[in-house]
């Protein structure tokens, strides 16, 4: 199988590690997802979707579980607002104000991500904002 950066690929966790999690890809290669890169919580044996990082030169691979590239990233990230909103009677208590702890816990994406979803999901007029928080118009 060859794999390039970008590629949708299924992972199972592996061991916690100092820089991360090691993960077996699409039960053949290793590679490493970064801690700093979480926005859930993982453990040993879990399955994931996760996405072709980067090919190192020693061959290793570098993984995440968010789509690469702007902007399939933000629209996954908008989805999942969008989602949240649904199931939260329209209403989430978050804006740009919002601590990143509470944003990372409420809807396991960092406050930058967050902060630029909410904007295209305004742009498109689909939430509104205001100092309590976003909901779906």
């Amino acid at each position: 199988m060859e794999l390039k950066v970008g590629d949708k690929v299924d992972l199972i966790v592996v061991r916690q590690t100092a820089l991360g999690f090691t993960v077996l890809i699409e039960h053949e290669f290793e590679g490493l997802l970064y801690r700093n890169e979480l926005f859930q919580k993982i453990s040993e044996g879990q399955e994931l979707i996760g996405y072709i990082k980067k090919i190192r030169d020693d061959e290793k691979l570098d993984v995440s579980l968010q789509p690469i590239g702007f902007k399939q990233t933000i629209v996954s990230y908008e989805i999942k607002i969008l989602n949240a909103l649904k199931q939260n009677e329209g209403f989430l208590p978050l804006n740009d104000k919002s601590s990143p702890d509470d944003i990372k816990y409420q809807l396991g994406m960092s406050k930058k991500a967050f902060k630029n979803a909410v904007g295209g999901l305004f742009r498109q007029k689909l939430i509104t904002i205001s100092e309590e928080g976003i909901r779906l118009v």
